[in-house]
């Protein structure tokens, strides 16, 4: 994979705004290994701006001029577009993402077999096949992409996350008087489905009478979902979104971070390593994993890394508890 980089005049393209975690690992990496390169995105809190302006840069842009392009996130909203200017370089992209297994499968906005699935399907197949290498974030991924789209496994390689250094790393923070002697557990996300936010808000809601266990759960999490999952808790702090050195801050008072996947109904939920999971590793932190394959190929259970049965508040509830009473007996 490096040697499509190394040494190269590389052209790297991302529709996600910059400080994304994976954008931020994988220009980290093109500036380390090119020697040239060019950067093309955009900041705009608006994806449809960003697009746009992606767009009209790759117009300007001679791409003869390149060696290798490299494609970051949601290479399907580029590569289709514009493989005509393409076609004399190597072509790299970051599947991070299957447009057809998020909206189908995921998020079931759309049967497969609709035309719509048939659709975000044939995107997803052409965008691979266009491709010369692809990187995807696990291997059970990649097996996932080769099985359903037929993509050839040698053209696939693996790049498992990293968080940004520079925000994420330990931290010793001040607690509030209030927060002193509490075991403080935090989730953060940005609460898709696969995610099971409600398998979070019903283990808190089990351990509701647990004095001296206390929760952080960040993100844009719906008042009508705390309602249904988490009615009556007083032992948990709703935060709606937090800038990055914000939350790093929050995970800095934190004696146990919820990484998960969390759902058991969703499959890309065992086939992913949850971005935060990382973010965790970084700023070493104990973490409950989402007992699946994806997780198995980076940790394996010791005292930092727990693994909880998904789709289970019980389990997780359980899996909190004794780590809170280990704390109250060392």
């Amino acid at each position: 994979m490096l040697s499509n980089l190394s040494r190269k005049n590389v052209l790297f393209i991302t529709t996600k705004n910059p400080d994304y975690i994976r954008n931020t690992q994988e220009i980290s990496l093109v500036k380390k290994e090119a020697e040239h390169y060019t950067i093309i995105g955009s900041k705009s809190k608006y994806y449809f701006v960003r697009l746009l302006s992606v767009y009209f840069s790759l117009i300007k842009t001679p791409i003869s001029s390149f060696d290798t392009v490299f494609i970051g996130f949601a290479p399907q909203l580029v590569l289709p577009l514009f493989k005509y200017k393409f076609r004399h370089v190597d072509i790299m992209i970051d599947f991070f993402i299957s447009l057809y297994d998020t909206f189908c499968q995921d998020r079931r906005l759309f049967h497969p077999r609709s035309l719509p699935g048939r659709f975000l399907h044939y995107i997803d197949w052409i965008t691979l096949r266009q491709a010369d290498l692809v990187i995807c974030d696990t291997v059970s991924h990649g097996k996932y992409f080769a099985e359903e789209f037929g993509v050839s496994p040698s053209k696939l390689y693996p790049l498992y996350l990293q968080a940004d250094a520079a925000i994420y790393h330990p931290v010793t923070i001040h607690r509030p008087a209030r927060l002193k002697k509490k075991f403080i557990v935090l989730y953060f996300g940005s609460i898709l489905p696969l995610q099971g936010i409600d398998i979070v808000l019903r283990a808190i809601t089990l351990l509701k009478n647990e004095q001296n266990i206390f929760f952080y759960c960040i993100g844009p999490i719906r008042e009508k979902t705390k309602i249904m999952f988490c009615p009556d808790a007083s032992n948990v702090k709703f935060i709606d979104w937090l800038p990055q050195k914000q939350l790093a801050r929050y995970i800095g008072l934190a004696d146990l971070c919820l990484a998960g996947h969390f759902n058991r109904n969703i499959a890309k939920a065992g086939r992913t390593i949850p971005g935060k999971a990382c973010i965790y590793q970084a700023m070493k932190k104990p973490m409950i994993l989402g007992d699946n394959p994806a997780n198995h190929e980076l940790f394996q259970a010791d005292s930092m890394h727990y693994f909880v049965e998904m789709g289970s508040p019980h389990a997780l509830a359980d899996i909190i508890l004794y780590l809170s009473e280990r704390r109250k007996l060392s």
